[in-house]
């Protein structure tokens, strides 16, 4: 009987995602750091997407000896006087950073709904069905673009909360509890940023809202998630019960706005049935004529449909249209550089080094992992922590790349499903890959477009490490050419596509009052 990973209870599917990440870089550092900055400033930031934070309003809080706080200190003072092992265990692991955490629990999430939709009995592909999403296939398919989206969505809106946050912590200015009575113990470095309102409770309800309506089957083990991050910041002594209350009404009004956005952004059109599937691959061929070589999935039985062919009409974030962005055609095949490529990849079916083929299987980022939009935020998340990044702080470099990788995904679909341009294996079958072949066009490669665009906004935040950022974004992209599933020019393209994207990232960041 095949296991239903939906039901998998968390714990035993926790065990399962970390055996397929033993291979990329964690992040091991515990979150009990002190700060290296406090940006008091952080409440005049620009937002991503809701506007002014004072459009989102709380009420002033109760102040130091009034009978109301002093209750709520009370309740703190015996809470946080001796903690049980289990107390602790949930104290440390959010530690000081939730968003980090958040992170890496949708990174989980991603790859256990990174399936492919088997084959039904009929040797079709049945879609996941939204309005029955715990028949298989499950809902959702986490497949890179996906992921790219809901990253997106959980980190800008997780970003907005903490600045939201952040301008009332330094409006009403009410000191955090372990500073108004020191009988709190505090354990985690002590600092001064204000208590009210929780920024840890308004992300923690953003990421609840927001992960519950894209992974529909979790609902249940996301909102106890949720509860704990709550409650790991009474029991750090960080938070009153007032100040968890504000952050969450802060959290939910953020929410509404991102509600908006993900159910105008035209995803729900992005994946489309055979019919008019087959219209938009005759409109690609009129346009290039008969002797262009259209795209064909070699999966057997061949999928009707690739993965969401009008994920290049979603929305994006920071470029001005696909239009802007949309490299030129790939070279003919028969050409002088299409046959270098291609000479290329036959030489690595031959005489692949031990070398490249590692590199190929370390990016591979298929089903069953977090995906290639994941795999950037392990690599951000190891610096976030290096450089003692404040949450505001983690949350706004979380934010501007994972919008960036969208974008970079959304450019990369749109070209795609623009020149239907075929896989290494389609006009030369001796082509062998590694690993299996996506069911979607392969120029540009997506690997490629989402690090260059990873890497690019990464080295504006951390530009000691420029060098590192561009030489991973290469490595990611050359994989794809060492398991021979895309042309170099797929490639190089790719990334030179996602640079350019990142920058427009970069260029919002560069201007967004930090």
């Amino acid at each position: 009987m095949k296991t239903s990973f939906a039901l998998l209870p968390f714990a035993a599917f926790l065990l399962l995602f970390a055996s397929c990440k033993d291979d990329i870089p964690q992040g091991a550092d515990p979150l009990l750091y002190a700060y290296a900055s406090l940006d008091e400033d952080g409440g005049d930031w620009n937002t991503i997407l809701i506007g002014d934070p004072s459009g989102i309003a709380i009420p002033a809080p109760a102040t130091n000896g009034s009978s109301d706080y002093e209750s709520e200190l009370a309740e703190l003072r015996s809470m946080t006087a001796n903690l049980s092992s289990a107390e602790r265990q949930i104290v440390e692991y959010w530690g000081n950073n939730t968003p980090v955490r958040w992170i890496e629990f949708a990174e989980g999430l991603t790859a256990k709904y990174f399936l492919p939709p088997p084959p039904g009995p009929e040797g079709n592909y049945p879609g996941p069905d939204p309005s029955n999403p715990g028949a298989i296939p499950y809902v959702p398919f986490a497949h890179p673009p996906f992921a790219a989206r809901m990253f997106a969505h959980l980190s800008a809106g997780m970003y907005d909360a903490a600045i939201t946050a952040w301008h009332y912590k330094y409006t009403y200015d009410r000191q955090n509890p372990y500073t108004a009575d020191s009988d709190i113990k505090a354990y985690f470095p002590a600092n001064s940023i204000p208590g009210y309102p929780s920024e840890d409770a308004a992300m923690a309800t953003v990421a609840e809202r927001l992960l519950s309506a894209m992974f529909p089957l979790e609902v249940d083990v996301i909102k106890a998630k949720a509860a704990e991050c709550r409650m790991s910041r009474k029991l750090a002594g960080l938070a009153v019960q007032s100040d968890l209350v504000a952050g969450d009404s802060i959290g939910m009004a953020v929410v509404r706005i991102y509600q908006q956005r993900t159910a105008n952004d035209n995803m729900r059109f992005a994946q489309i049935p055979p019919p008019a599937f087959q219209d938009m691959k005759n409109a690609a061929a009129a346009i290039w004529g008969s002797s262009w070589p259209m795209w064909e999935n070699l999966e057997i039985p061949p999928r009707p449909v690739g993965i969401t062919p009008k994920y290049g009409e979603v929305m994006p974030w920071w470029i001005p249209s696909v239009e802007a962005v949309r490299p030129g055609p790939p070279p003919a095949i028969g050409s002088a550089e299409y046959n270098k490529d291609e000479k290329e990849l036959m030489d690595l079916v031959k005489n692949s080094t031990a070398e490249q083929k590692r590199i190929a299987f370390f990016w591979s980022d298929g089903p069953g992992t977090v995906s290639p939009p994941g795999h950037w935020n392990i690599i951000a998340t190891e610096d976030i922590i290096a450089n003692r990044c404040n949450p505001l702080r983690t949350a706004r470099i979380f934010a501007y790349m994972n919008t960036a990788i969208q974008d970079a995904g959304i450019s990369c679909w749109d070209t795609k499903y623009y020149y239907f341009y075929p896989r290494p294996s389609q006009p030369k079958e001796e082509v062998k890959t590694l690993f299996g072949i996506p069911n979607f066009p392969s120029y540009t490669s997506g690997h490629s477009t989402f690090s260059g665009a990873a890497a690019e906004v990464l080295s504006y935040f951390f530009p000691e490490k420029a060098a590192y950022y561009e030489d991973q974004a290469i490595e990611a992209s050359l994989s794809r050419v060492y398991a021979r599933i895309h042309y170099r020019f797929d490639c190089e393209i790719g990334v030179e596509v996602g640079q350019n994207i990142g920058s427009y990232a970069v260029n919002a960041a560069s201007a967004d009052g930090f």
